[in-house]
């Protein structure tokens, strides 16, 4: 069973930066995807980043331009670099994998909390 351990959120003011990380006990190379997801009290959890194997990467509409998603797979560890945050950015930050093309992310970790103070 695959882990993934999340760290790197805290308390920021609006307009500073924080960078998450995502740890998998496993190699990352051998998934197709990586992702981050997002849940604010009371909402949905939503899509917020992911990367492929191959380094395509795709983002939700409000954080295209601040946040960006990296892996570095020597260390199986994929990061979430989040500029100029914002209230609205304030959720529990998920790790998610997608085994392949077809399937749904899934595996997900603990989460951690951002939180952005106006």
């Amino acid at each position: 069973q695959v882990q993934l351990v999340e760290s790197g959120g805290g308390l920021v003011e609006a307009g500073g930066s924080l960078t998450l990380s995502c740890v998998a006990s496993t190699s990352i190379s051998t998934f197709y995807a990586m992702g981050w997801y997002r849940q604010a009290p009371g909402n949905q959890r939503e899509f917020v980043a992911s990367v492929t194997g191959r380094d395509t990467a795709e983002y939700l509409d409000s954080v295209k331009g601040r946040f960006t998603m990296t892996r570095d797979n020597a260390k199986n560890t994929v990061y979430l670099q989040m500029n100029s945050l914002k209230p609205e950015d304030t959720a529990v930050y998920y790790c998610a994998l997608k085994l392949g093309p077809f399937h749904s992310f899934g595996y997900w970790g603990q989460g951690t909390q951002v939180t952005v103070s106006p």
